[in-house]
């Protein structure tokens, strides 16, 4: 067995697998780290066993979101953690996880041709179950950086956060994609709001270990027409608590990521921008959030 060591947001973690199991793990290559000594969120161990069952487990949650996102199955037991992970609602299960009360020690169970996925599955859960409490959220958004401010764009799936980065891409030859799925956000005790890339960025493959202060949270909407608006923090609330990851049917979970929301909503100014898929809404977004 191998394990390598990686640094995202400044959280460490490591993966434990065979040494032919890294090569599929490319996206994980930007945020390998040296700091092996250091004090470790969690360890994954991919194990060559068979998937956990989950008979005599106290059933706690089934995830039924989307069609085309994962199902996951949540389950408890003497203060361990088990979860069952399919591709989709329709499939079977292809990857199971157990860990600890505290999320730090993760072993997975995998079916032969889906490693990657259930890696990646397992640590992005495990990075957001297990850092909320250190002031850290895992969101789904697109990230783009101009002029080394973080300009993060929120919204359903189909709404059009990867098309509005390319815009900025298009419209700003300075602009440049951070994360265009799951950036985290860190907030540091001395007032910075922080965004980071990950190793997570959906079906675009842009997995860079890089970062920049936020300048401000978007939440888009399609219409016939580019209209901006700066929202209260108590309008802004809910689209920000609907873009962030997180064990939210825990209570301690759900205050850690409320205590949070909180403070970014103090720090970073949040917008709501009604628009059309073009440059023009691009322009009208950068010059507004840039003021």
């Amino acid at each position: 067995m191998t394990t390598k060591h990686y640094n995202v947001a400044d959280h460490l973690f490591a993966i434990e697998a065979k040494e032919n199991i890294f090569p599929l793990l490319s996206n994980y290559t930007p945020f390998e780290t040296d700091q092996i000594g250091a004090t470790h969120v969690f360890i994954i161990h991919a194990e060559d066993a068979p998937l956990y069952a989950a008979e005599g487990w106290e059933s706690v949650y089934t995830d039924r979101s989307d069609e085309d996102m994962p199902r996951i199955e949540m389950y408890r037991k003497n203060g361990e953690w088990l979860f069952l992970i399919s591709v989709n609602r329709e499939t079977e299960v292809v990857c199971s996880i157990r860990c600890d009360r505290e999320w730090s020690d993760v072993h997975v169970a995998m079916q032969e041709g889906y490693e990657r996925f259930a890696i990646d599955n397992t640590a992005m859960l495990i990075y957001a179950f297990c850092t909320v409490s250190r002031k850290t959220l895992l969101f789904h958004s697109s990230v783009t950086v101009r002029d080394g401010k973080g300009y993060m764009f929120l919204g359903h799936s189909g709404t059009g956060k990867s098309t509005h980065s390319r815009q900025w891409l298009e419209a700003f030859e300075e602009a440049w994609l951070l994360n265009d799925d799951n950036p985290v956000v860190r907030l540091w005790e001395d007032g910075r709001v922080v965004v980071y890339g990950s190793p997570w960025s959906g079906k675009t493959p842009c997995y860079i270990a890089e970062s920049a202060p936020v300048q401000a949270l978007v939440q888009l909407v399609q219409a016939p027409g580019n209209k901006i608006e700066r929202l209260r923090m108590t309008q802004a609330y809910p689209y920000i608590l609907a873009s962030v990851s997180g064990l939210k049917i825990l209570p301690e979970s759900m205050d850690a990521i409320y205590e949070s929301i909180a403070a970014l909503l103090e720090r970073c100014p949040v917008y709501r921008l009604e628009c059309l898929p073009n440059t023009a809404a691009a322009q009208l977004c950068a010059q507004t959030c840039s003021l």
